[in-house]
């Protein structure tokens, strides 16, 4: 590695200058100065120009307001305000279109679609502001991870030390391999494709997805630009080879695929971006944090653009983790320990139902069919069910989602006064 005797020494540090990385320093600044703890950040300053956006939900924005940085950007994204479901299958069991709206947990909204240049440009500016965040402008070379004791060797020459070393630093995580945390990896007969579009009807702040019979076809609303009021983004999700023949496609000829795709419902469609396609996998770490180094985001755990729980997971990640920061512990197994301990379960009920979503669009086995038809009727006829899984997909604990048993009874009786 070279001589490290002249490293910077910092009590932890943050690697990553995506979403979740600038998120990271920002949320655990706040923890490490109250402890009277040193922050550095291993991230170039290349600036964004990434096309996408990302979904996020309520309490993603809780923490974008505790790091005062919503209000500057609430203007430029778009609210969630329904979910929508649509069956846009041809199979013979078909499941009734059904509607979360955010109102009905008394909610603005269920989250908002921000897009990731602006949020990162945002961050950045945040970051600048800091004077006890330690920024190094590079990226990650080579690493040392021991408990106590992370050093860093960066592609500039530089080396950093630090106690604890918290890695954003994406699926292919150099920091989780040095820390020697085995993943399990697999992958689905499926690719994104993802583009954005304007449309010459109103979205109303619905979030169409549409499922089909290779996976969900998804809009999601765009905030309003001048020359174009009615913007959303699509995840559209294909067979491979169904992928590499639409990318093959003339704009004309894609457009109004989409459109009959869409149904209609958002009127005329013109695409604005090049279509992008992305083989969709899945990854979960088998340990959250060891040898001085926890995983956040994509290091620890990776889905497929479905339900927006990827991105809003990862800043549990960040959360939980800024609540464990304790000076006397933070060089020891304690805290890492009880941070796997607390995200395993989290991280492994959303891996298996992102799993189970995708899947049961995928077979044609009648009965998983019936099934899930079931299951979405349920949801859009007993109130109780659909607040209990609108709870759930917020990532929000179940205290009050389900009904007392004295409401229960409250309502049974009722029902029988009315049958009376």
């Amino acid at each position: 590695m070279g001589d490290v005797s002249k490293a910077a020494k910092v009590d932890l540090v943050v690697v990553g200058g995506g979403l979740v990385g600038l998120m990271a320093a920002l949320k655990l600044s706040h923890a490490t100065r109250t402890k009277g703890l040193t922050l550095g950040l291993v991230a170039p300053k290349t600036g964004s120009s990434d096309p996408r956006t990302t979904a996020m939900l309520m309490p993603s924005i809780n923490m974008l307001e505790e790091l005062e940085v919503w209000d500057a950007i609430k203007p430029r994204t778009a609210p969630l305000k329904t979910m929508r479901l649509i069956d846009g299958s041809k199979r013979l069991v078909r499941a009734p279109v059904t509607d979360f709206r955010s109102s009905e947990m008394d909610l603005e909204a269920f989250g908002y679609n921000v897009p990731n240049a602006d949020m990162i440009t945002l961050l950045e500016e945040k970051i600048a502001d800091i004077n006890s965040i330690v920024r190094f402008d590079g990226r990650v070379e080579e690493a040392l991870c021991e408990t106590g004791k992370v050093t860093l060797k960066l592609d500039d020459g530089t080396f950093v030390e630090s106690q604890l070393a918290v890695a954003a630093d994406g699926r292919n995580s150099i920091l989780r391999d040095c820390a020697g945390i085995d993943v399990k990896k697999w992958s689905y007969p499926q690719t994104a494709l993802v583009l954005t579009f304007k449309h010459s009807l109103p979205h109303d702040h619905v979030s169409a997805e549409f499922h089909t019979e290779t996976g969900p076809f998804t809009q999601v609303p765009l905030p309003a630009k001048p020359d174009a009021p009615n913007r959303s983004s699509l995840v559209w999700v294909a067979t491979p080879e169904e992928a590499q023949n639409f990318l093959n496609w003339k704009t004309n000829k894609l457009e109004q695929y989409i459109e009959n795709k869409l149904q209609s419902c958002f009127g005329k469609i013109e695409i604005k971006t090049d279509l992008h396609d992305i083989p969709l996998s899945g990854m979960t770490a088998k340990s959250f944090g060891q040898n001085g180094v926890a995983l956040v985001g994509e290091s620890g755990h990776v889905f497929p653009p479905i339900g927006a729980q990827g991105f809003n997971l990862g800043l549990r990640d960040v959360s939980e983790l800024a609540k464990l920061i304790d000076h006397k512990d933070l060089a020891s197994n304690t805290l890492l320990a009880n941070y796997t301990r607390k995200r395993s379960t989290d991280v492994a009920l959303r891996t298996a139902g992102v799993d189970v979503m995708n899947r049961s669009l995928l077979t044609d086995f009648l009965p998983v069919q019936i099934a899930r038809t079931m299951g979405i009727s349920a949801l859009g006829n007993i109130s109780w069910l659909r607040k209990l899984a609108m709870h759930s997909g917020l990532g929000n604990g179940l205290s009050g989602a389900l009904p007392s048993p004295a409401s229960l009874m409250e309502k049974g009786q009722a029902a029988v006064n009315r049958s009376r």
